[in-house]
């Protein structure tokens, strides 16, 4: 089977057959800036208009992460606006692709990496991977998996990923229904290629079109959910000290100091 491959920025691209590939290369944790946030969304409408292409795969380079998430400066009040602009635009392509879209994930899978996730319409992992949301230990929130958990798992349980911000093992995602298939490392290769076998066996239009009315229900209270999140973020969020707090102690590499206003 043909295969073609580029790399444009830090983005890998490859295609083979009816399967592209997009590969974040920035080892070892995969950390999405706005420069590879706009590669990724860039790439992703490329792969979809691709002759023959019905199926994307999102992963991270290395063995060590997926995405350990959005860099940590770009949610400082100066860049936020942007970011959740940039950063929910390439969301929204993910979650409204013309095909489908499968993340392949090992290693950790955090923050804004694994709201990605989230977004894409199945998730193939190792034992190894980790799932988790810690913006609430650097004073903020995860402004898409407030609102796209909740409608996956239990909300209590949802609650408790992210108000503790403590990670749970790909066992447990799958468990809760975040996760398709978890295998040993040594074999995600080939659950993927048989994965992606059944969903290529069935009808091309007819797999799109199950899958739009599968998505139709809750396409437009999420957009609304999402607009409000996105506005208690900008409008209320950043307005704290706690946020600020938060997220400068990380970058200085201490405890943060909340204020609690």
């Amino acid at each position: 089977m043909e295969t073609t491959g580029e790399v444009a920025g830090c983005i890998l691209s490859e295609k083979k057959g009816a399967v592209a590939r997009l590969v974040i290369n920035r080892p070892p944790l995969n950390i999405l800036d706005l420069d590879t946030i706009g590669q990724l969304n860039s790439q992703l409408g490329a792969a979809c208009k691709a002759e023959g292409v019905r199926l994307v795969e999102i992963r991270g380079a290395g063995e060590r992460a997926f995405s350990a998430g959005v860099n940590v400066r770009d949610h400082l009040q100066d860049r936020a606006p942007q970011m959740l602009r940039e950063f929910h635009s390439l969301i929204r392509a993910v979650l409204y692709a013309p095909c489908l879209v499968l993340a392949v994930v090992r290693g950790h899978c955090l923050g804004g990496g694994m709201e990605l996730a989230l977004a894409c319409d199945f998730i193939l992992a190792s034992d190894d991977a980790r799932f988790g949301q810690p913006e609430i230990k650097v004073g903020a929130f995860p402004p898409l998996a407030v609102v796209l958990l909740p409608r996956l798992i239990p909300e209590k349980k949802a609650l408790e990923l992210i108000l503790t911000g403590e990670p749970i093992t790909a066992e447990e995602g799958q468990r809760l229904g975040l996760v398709n298939r978890v295998v040993r490392s040594a074999e995600l290769e080939s659950e993927v290629s048989r994965f992606s076998g059944l969903l290529l066996a069935q009808s091309a239009s007819v797999t799109m079109l199950a899958r739009k009315a599968a998505r139709l229900a809750p396409q437009a209270p999420l957009e609304s959910a999402l607009r409000e999140s996105e506005r208690i973020y900008l409008e209320h969020l950043l307005s704290t000290e706690d946020v600020s707090e938060g997220l400068r102690a990380f970058l200085e590499k201490r405890p943060p100091v909340w204020k609690n206003e």
